[in-house]
């Protein structure tokens, strides 16, 4: 196998800005998301503090420490490049140091004896990238009038960075350029500086993004965004080397910070047109077409032979190197393949479901999906896990188990989940968001992977030799290794051809696999982890609670449901207003922060699934609940939903999502939940809300039907003719449950109730009117529009019932897809 190494990788790799115009100056930008590079100490990084200051002493409260913290003294200025420091400001983030709890790290090589030498108005955030850059020597600002104000009175460029905790070039960035005295002492000069962590803001990281993508033909993070003082963008890019040369880039970022600090003091008034001009165009771009009628079935196929052409047939997914999983793409893909059985589409779902968890991005030992796959083969993560991807891939893998009924999909959900709950999930039942893709090794040093990486050597010592063996067979495991002399596990070839070269059996191979990965979990778990990022994303958190509900009937398992219904009402106690509105994000007990679509759409999505899960009504009219409030405050009356609510932020532009991307749009899942609330409910308004938005949402649709799969999804419902499905329980309730889990009948809604609940549940679901368990037996009524067949107590009528499926184009099949194989 040949040596993958990730020093010299920045050809594959996205995102990143290729050649890019500045100020009329070409030059070269490295990529961004490779691997790990140790930092090298500038000259400039030798400090000296004052052993006469005084310190800052208060009364703690539980759970506060006492930090020595010596305060800066006239002519010895807290941040480099500020001659005037404010001596209240600088008390009050300094007192907000001290009273950080136990535990507290300051991430800076600029302290001494766990001390840092610098403190910045991060200091007073939650978020944790934001604290990560709490001690660098830049004066940074969080997003908000301060800043901006300050802007104006000093006649100075707002530099706008926005990133998060767990990317990768956002660390090295920080190590080269925030943390160099020289370069922060510039920034500080010159320019107010503003860091966002785009995970709690991602309206900010939407519209500065586009305004990056337009400038420069790529995005990225660490995003690097220079504004006027009224906030709007004239300069852009991701990660810059610190300095002329390095990586080989002509120009670096303090180069271009001088470049454009000449240009803002001796040429403003062209940086104001060319702001101007990028503010009409982010405007322009968020013109939506006109409404068009809704799209019929046609358009479901033209997007799966969009598909089909894009599908690379060696190892399964879209596309080339790097490798996103897009589990959107499956989902709708398997849509497709119900109603048209066409064989294409299920190789393209198999295939690529089949390499990716047979593939290094897969964490054999742990279980879990790393970001994305840095080669065509799903060999060479990027090794931060993400919250968000797992979700939708476990609901991929549910679905593939559903639709085909093999059992290594059940395994990897299995997995996945199982993941969560043990590393992911914190005592109040809620999911973290990330963790870092960076890991100390045993000389100290930060270095992407090597917490997932193992040696022969390794293996040896603590599996002992045969078991060794057979891991190192079934494994991929060779002494040159795959990624920086470590190996990657991955499984290139099926158990049973393993185990036939090895003498053994398969079911012999398994066991001692089985034995060997706790044994790997274990030892794996004496290394320093990657950083984890505590905080609770409502969003994010709605896509996992949806994983674990619909896991639970898919395998019957009623502790995922527990999962799932403890991390809902986490939600629903802690990311509430007392207004009853959502708020974005919760850490530390703090929840900050107004929702936006994605949280609304993603957590009403998730409360419908964890009703379906359990049968308790709260959940359900608490999905009614919150779509109203979407409704009343982010809806567009020409269909579809806005990003931010009426009474946001003003900012550039008011974007109204509809591509689909790393996560979903929110108005895909906005859709769905209004089409499925209306079989629920019987309520007509929701059922036109959606179709306002399809109607709405009908050129993306026709014109790049690839980058809109799951409103296509949605689509596919409202063509389809979707099952109301009741079981009264009773005897044989779980035989019928058990059905309802293991068919993929993904255009319907399910009611799973007692007599008592039907009951008390007729006035939220007129469905449930006169439902009954028939001679004291669990009974399944399958309905459509209200109209139900016989009730039934028999699994294999059941089964029978919900195998019935629409034609996708009446009159007629479509043409089968061609598929390179």
């Amino acid at each position: 196998m040949p040596q993958i190494s990730r020093k010299n990788d920045y050809a594959m790799r996205i995102p990143r800005i290729g050649l890019f115009l500045l100020l009329g100056l070409v030059f070269l930008v490295c990529a961004c998301d490779c691997g790990a590079i140790p930092r090298r100490a500038s000259p400039t990084d030798e400090v000296t503090t004052s052993s006469d200051a005084p310190e800052v002493t208060q009364e703690f409260g539980p759970g506060e420490r006492r930090v020595e913290v010596p305060e800066a003294l006239p002519g010895n200025p807290p941040l480099p490049g500020i001659t005037s420091p404010n001596a209240a400001t600088e008390r009050r983030l300094r007192e907000a140091l001290a009273r950080k709890p136990e535990g507290y790290e300051p991430r800076t090589h600029h302290q001494e004896d766990g001390v840092p030498r610098f403190v910045n108005r991060l200091v007073l955030e939650t978020s944790p990238y934001l604290l990560q850059h709490a001690h660098n020597p830049v004066n940074w600002f969080p997003w908000g009038p301060e800043a901006f104000e300050r802007a104006r009175r000093e006649g100075k460029p707002v530099i706008l960075s926005i990133g998060y905790s767990t990317c990768h070039w956002c660390h090295v960035m920080e190590r080269e350029s925030f943390e160099d005295l020289e370069i922060a002492g510039y920034m500080n000069e010159h320019f107010i500086a503003i860091k966002v962590d785009r995970e709690e803001r991602p309206d900010l990281d939407e519209v500065y993004m586009r305004a990056v993508t337009m400038m420069t033909g790529r995005g990225g993070w660490p995003m690097t965004v220079v504004l006027t003082p009224d906030r709007r963008p004239f300069f852009g890019g991701t990660y810059f080397p610190p300095r002329d040369g390095a990586r080989g880039a002509r120009q670096g970022f303090l180069t271009i910070l001088r470049s454009l600090a000449d240009r803002y003091a001796n040429d403003r008034e062209t940086l104001l047109v060319d702001a101007e001009q990028m503010s009409r165009r982010l405007a322009e771009s968020s013109q939506y077409a006109p409404a068009a009628p809704v799209p019929d079935g046609r358009v479901l196929v033209n997007t799966a032979i969009s598909l089909a052409r894009s599908f690379e047939p060696r190892f399964g997914g879209f596309g080339r190197a790097p490798k996103f999983p897009q589990p959107s793409r499956l989902i709708f893909l398997m849509r497709y393949y119900r109603r048209t059985r066409d064989p294409g589409a299920l190789h393209m779902i198999e295939h690529t479901l089949d390499k990716m968890y047979r593939g290094g991005m897969y964490d054999h030992v742990g279980g879990g999906f790393h970001r994305y796959s840095t080669d065509a083969r799903w060999l060479v993560p990027h090794f931060e896990k993400m919250l968000y991807d797992n979700a939708q891939l476990a609901v991929a893998y549910t679905e593939a188990f559903q639709l085909t009924g093999k059992d290594p999909y059940r395994m990897v959900t299995r997995e996945v989940l199982d993941y969560v709950i043990r590393e992911m999930t914190n005592d109040g039942g809620a999911f973290y968001s990330a963790t870092d893709a960076d890991s100390m090794t045993p000389s100290g040093h930060s270095e992407e992977g090597y917490f997932f990486t193992w040696t022969p050597a390794e293996l040896t010592t603590l599996l002992g030799a045969e078991a060794a063996r057979v891991v190192t067979a079934v494994y991929g495991v060779t002494p040159r290794g795959n990624f920086e002399g470590r190996n990657i596990f991955h499984r290139p070839r099926p158990d049973d051809v393993v185990a036939a070269d090895l003498g053994i059996t398969a079911e012999s191979l398994r066991s001692t696999v089985a034995s060997a990965r706790g044994l790997l979990y274990e030892a794996r778990s004496h290394r320093p982890a990657p950083l984890r990022d505590d905080k609770v994303l409502t969003a994010w958190n709605g896509l996992m609670i949806s994983a674990f509900a619909r896991a639970s009937l898919a395998f019957a398992d009623e502790g995922y449901r527990d999962v799932a219904a403890r991390a809902a009402d986490f939600l629903l106690t802690n990311l509430r207003g007392e207004d009853g509105r959502l708020m974005r994000s919760h850490l530390d007990g703090r929840s900050r922060h107004n929702a936006y679509l994605d949280d609304y759409a993603f957590f009403t999505a998730a409360l419908i699934d964890t009703y379906e899960a359990t049968g308790d009504s709260r959940y359900l009219t608490e999905a009614v609940a919150l779509a109203r409030l979407l409704d009343d405050h982010h809806l567009d009356p020409a269909g579809g939903w806005y990003t931010t609510s009426d009474d946001h932020e003003e900012l550039l532009v008011r974007d109204k999502p509809s591509r689909d991307g790393a996560l979903p749009s929110g108005n895909s899942v906005a859709i769905a939940n209004a089409l499925r609330l209306a079989e629920f409910t019987g309520d007509h308004d929701h059922r036109e809300v959606a179709e306002r938005a399809l109607s709405a949402f009908a050129e993306p649709m026709r014109r790049y039907g690839a980058g809109v799969p799951l409103t296509l999804s949605a689509l596919d419902f409202y063509l389809d003719v979707p099952r109301e499905v009741v079981i009264v329980d009773g005897p044989g309730g779980a035989d019928l449950a058990r059905v309802i889990g293991e068919s993929f009948v993904p255009n319907r809604v399910l009611m799973r109730v007692t007599e008592a609940q039907a009951r008390a549940q007729v006035g939220l679901i007129p469905l449930l009117e006169g439902k009954v368990a028939l001679d004291g037996a669990a009974t399944a009524y399958v309905c459509e529009r209200g109209r139900c067949e016989l009730p039934t107590s028999d699994p294999n009528v059941l089964r029978r019932q919900l195998s019935a499926v629409q034609p996708l184009i009446p009159g007629g099949s479509p043409e089968p897809l061609t598929v390179r194989r």
